[in-house]
């Protein structure tokens, strides 16, 4: 009794043990955000203890604020096509999906009964909120919501100086944060991915619209390669052929002294640590000790990385106010026309330039130069540093909301550690300084490359013999300056007095 024909109790409780052994646990969803890499990842780390399915996910987020730029999105195209090619390799997938996060969260759940989400942490004022209601959204459906570190050295929520205050000047908070400490090592890659019985739908990448609708883009493909790998081979160049010259190389444009990690680091595709250990691997053999690595003027320079984070997660407003509130009252002036000169890299200075055009050509600009194109926006054309933020933001690869901001309140001297209000970069005496053959402004304005290189720098001081056995009509083949430097340099000097009196 009890049975159907031909069926015993013994039977029916060996298809139910098959059916629970058949039966994989609930998936963790492993949210992927600026943090495009499989090394080195916390949440990842953690997702793969419990030998649960992990479903990796990147949303695009169609509400982003503030909306990432056409150059960053470029880039993003090419790093998530990386990433889900690093996936694959492991027989897994990348789930791309589009929309509001909580609503493509919700569904995803819903689909594939998911019972976590993973993310890294960021660390603006947009993800901080985004996270926040994550936090309770999830929590109303019992579902787990964790993030972990790894985008930084130090958590920007931890670090307090003696006062229990934020730092507001760099060399305390490098002082402090550094002496003593050294990078864990990197977390490794998994070497097999637990994916799901099915995979869910994804949208296909083309379906952002990520990539540019004008040939603007030309040949980045042969400057830049987005990805882990692309990252991993940019610590070996910068190991082998720059590392022991940074701290002259890094202000020559004209030559790869540069490490050109930024926009690596920015979509999470390498770590601050693993750059570390990265370059102790290949400098330990020739006597580089990870004490001087660590307090090489390359790692201090990632600690400005770390100090601008620092400042936006404690100053969000400082995206778009200054940070020392008397600078609201500064007499900007608004004029189309030369902020458009200086965004198509015409005002008449070859190092502004060519700065300019480097920029538009290769979706990046070497440190030095955003030095003095800022300076000369904020300062020689008194144009409000917003603006320069704003066109940084469109047209750097490696558009960072934290070093934009910190960078650009430098320059115009209205942030932490900031420039002091005299200090006015003179256009000439930086590239004659930093160019002096004139390497970076030949390649980047050649209708002045025939001038000698002690014309170079300032054309309309040549005379105009010289300009014509250059090919060179000033005016017509290359520009007037838009504004005299020394006229410039004291109306600058003038409106940085006056709120210095308003104080």
């Amino acid at each position: 009794m009890g049975g159907s024909p031909g069926c015993t109790h013994t039977d029916s409780w060996h298809s139910f043990q098959i059916s629970l052994s058949n039966m994989s646990p609930a998936p963790i969803i492993l949210w992927f955000r600026r943090d495009l890499r499989l090394e080195d990842h916390a949440a990842l780390s953690e997702a793969l203890k419990g030998g649960s399915p992990i479903l990796p996910l990147y949303i695009h987020e169609t509400e982003t604020v503030p909306s990432m730029g056409a150059a960053s999105q470029w880039w993003l195209h090419h790093a998530l096509q990386a990433h889900e090619a690093r996936l694959r390799a492991l027989e897994a997938r990348l789930i791309v999906r589009q929309g509001d996060p909580a609503e493509v969260l919700a569904k995803l759940i819903a689909e594939t009964g998911a019972k976590a989400v993973y993310a890294s942490r960021a660390y603006d004022r947009s993800t901080d909120a985004l996270d926040h209601t994550m936090q309770g959204f999830l929590d109303k459906r019992h579902i787990t919501w964790k993030t972990f570190g790894g985008h930084l050295m130090w958590e920007p929520t931890e670090v307090r100086n003696k006062s229990g205050k934020p730092f507001q000047v760099f060399t305390p908070f490098w002082r402090a944060q550094s002496q003593g400490f050294e990078p864990g090592k990197p977390l490794p890659a998994p070497t097999h991915w637990p994916s799901p019985q099915q995979w869910p739908a994804s949208d296909p990448l083309e379906s952002l619209h990520l990539l540019p609708s004008i040939s603007w883009d030309a040949g980045w493909k042969d400057i830049w390669q987005p990805g882990e790998k692309g990252a991993a081979q940019a610590v070996e160049r910068f190991a082998s052929e720059a590392y022991e010259t940074y701290e002259v190389g890094r202000d020559l444009p004209g030559i790869e002294g540069t490490s050109r990690l930024s926009p690596h680091l920015h979509f999470g595709e390498i770590t601050p640590a693993q750059i570390y250990h990265g370059l102790l691997k290949r400098l330990q053999p020739r006597g580089v000790s990870p004490t001087a690595l660590m307090s090489s003027c390359y790692m201090r320079e990632l600690g400005w990385r770390e100090f601008a984070h620092h400042l936006l997660h404690h100053f969000p407003d400082t995206t778009d106010r200054p940070l020392r509130p008397e600078f609201e009252a500064f007499p900007w002036m608004e004029d189309e026309g030369l902020l458009r000169a200086w965004q198509k890299g015409q005002t008449g200075y070859p190092m502004v330039d060519a700065g300019m055009r480097e920029l538009w050509s290769t979706g990046w600009m070497h440190n030095r130069v955003r030095m003095i194109v800022g300076s000369f926006l904020v300062k020689h054309l008194l144009i409000r540093w917003q603006e320069g933020a704003k066109w940084f933001w469109d047209t750097l690869v490696d558009a960072d909301l934290a070093n934009n901001t910190l960078g650009w309140q430098w320059i115009a001297g209205c942030g932490a550690d900031a420039a002091p209000y005299f200090r006015i970069f003179n256009p000439m005496t930086q590239s004659e300084k930093f160019d002096g053959h004139g390497d970076y402004i030949r390649r980047w304005v050649p209708e002045l490359a025939k001038l000698s290189d002690a014309d170079l720098h300032a054309p309309w001081e040549v005379p105009p013999l010289a300009l014509a056995s250059a090919g060179i009509q000033l005016g017509v083949t290359y520009p007037h300056p838009v504004v005299n430097h020394t006229i410039a340099r004291e109306r600058a000097l003038a409106a940085y007095q006056k709120i210095k009196k308003a104080r």
